[in-house]
């Protein structure tokens, strides 16, 4: 495992985004959020508000760095309400140099920065928006994963964590996870979901990639999602086209960044080798910690969850230790972006990669 993750930081350094070609004007990276409390426990957590653990906001800051590397910039983030996806956000965009304090910048004074000082403000705006949020799990939420599949079996599991359109069972009202406690949705209390199957869940991310992530791509906007893993599944199932039947063979791994160029109708440029991904032989991004690390994570999490005859937490175990402990001295401490000079002409070479902003 430690080798596993030493190979993704060697692969985050030596790859560089220009090499997916980083002048098309359609480019979006997705990135799911890093390990929460209810990751490393195994729980089913759906619109809970876990919070990151030590180890997500390492998981987190490795995708900023293997972000910085490929010298990728953006021009807006947008996540959910949920902590561990907005301090994932945060913390990608503190390890590039792009952070931003929400509320700072008007889309109106961002332009104003530009074209008055002919250079990108060295900060992003981050929209956070509920559509954006995990599917529901329904009455699935805070139970063992582990668990619910000794009682149900490996493939009704299946089916309720990856198929298209069947939701877990619902969630009772007097749930003690129920959202409607949460003061974030106190306007929307009809709107909460009790579960969710895929289908829901796209439903809702249809609305918010129609309304406003397609209309930012096509003005020539590079983007960055930052989400969990099925809000991120149902809007890759319907840019790459994936079947309703082969979208359960889908899994994505956490805080490994899967970057897409895309043509004018938003759909994946074939990638430069002419093929699909060899992690998950389903898409046409580029996974910016190699194939074969991503592999090894998802046959790691399918085990974690699947397998019923290791007992112990592999989100727990020492190869995770020994990678936490290498991965605190690789990285060092958080870098605190500069604003100054030297920043500016950073960002000021990196804007000259596109003819303007749209």
């Amino acid at each position: 495992m430690l080798r596993h993750f030493i190979s993704l930081r060697a692969a985050a350094t030596a790859r560089n985004y220009s090499s997916i070609n980083c002048n098309t004007h359609y480019n979006v990276v997705f990135v799911r959020h890093g390990q929460s409390t209810w990751n490393r426990d195994n729980r089913f957590i759906g619109w809970t508000d876990t919070p990151l653990t030590d180890e997500g906001v390492l998981e987190a800051r490795l995708a900023g760095r293997m972000l910085s590397s490929s010298g990728i910039l953006f021009d807006k983030a947008h996540t959910s309400l949920l902590r561990r996806s907005i301090r994932t956000t945060n913390l990608v965009l503190m390890e590039m140099g792009q952070e931003y304090i929400p509320g700072l910048l008007s889309d109106e004074a961002i332009d104003w920065f530009e074209q008055t000082l002919t250079l990108a403000p060295p900060w992003r705006p981050v929209s956070k928006h509920w559509r954006l949020n995990e599917r529901s799990y329904g009455d699935l939420v805070g139970k063992n994963k582990k668990e619910v599949v000794k009682q149900f079996g490996q493939d009704q599991v299946k089916i309720w964590r990856r198929s298209y359109d069947q939701p877990p069972p619902p969630m009772s009202d007097d749930h003690e996870h129920h959202p409607k406690r949460d003061a974030r949705y106190r306007l929307m209390l009809d709107d909460i979901p009790k579960s969710e199957s895929l289908k829901c869940t796209r439903n809702r991310t249809k609305i918010y990639w129609d309304d406003v992530l397609a209309p930012a791509l096509r003005s020539g906007k590079t983007l960055l999602i930052v989400g969990h893993e099925n809000n991120l599944r149902s809007i890759i199932m319907r840019l790459e086209g994936i079947s309703e039947t082969d979208i359960i063979n889908l899994s994505l791994p956490r805080a490994i960044p899967l970057a897409y160029r895309l043509d004018k109708d938003l759909k994946p440029l074939t990638r430069t080798d002419g093929g699909k991904d060899e992690a998950t032989g389903m898409l046409s991004g580029y996974w910016l910690g190699g194939d074969d690390s991503v592999r090894e994570v998802l046959e790691r999490d399918h085990a974690q969850v699947y397998d019923v005859s290791i007992e112990r937490n592999l989100e727990k175990d020492s190869d995770r230790d020994k990678w936490r402990r290498w991965t605190e001295l690789a990285i060092g401490e958080p870098e605190c972006p500069s604003f100054g000079a030297h920043n500016a002409s950073h960002i000021h070479r990196n804007m000259g990669n596109k003819t303007g902003r749209k």
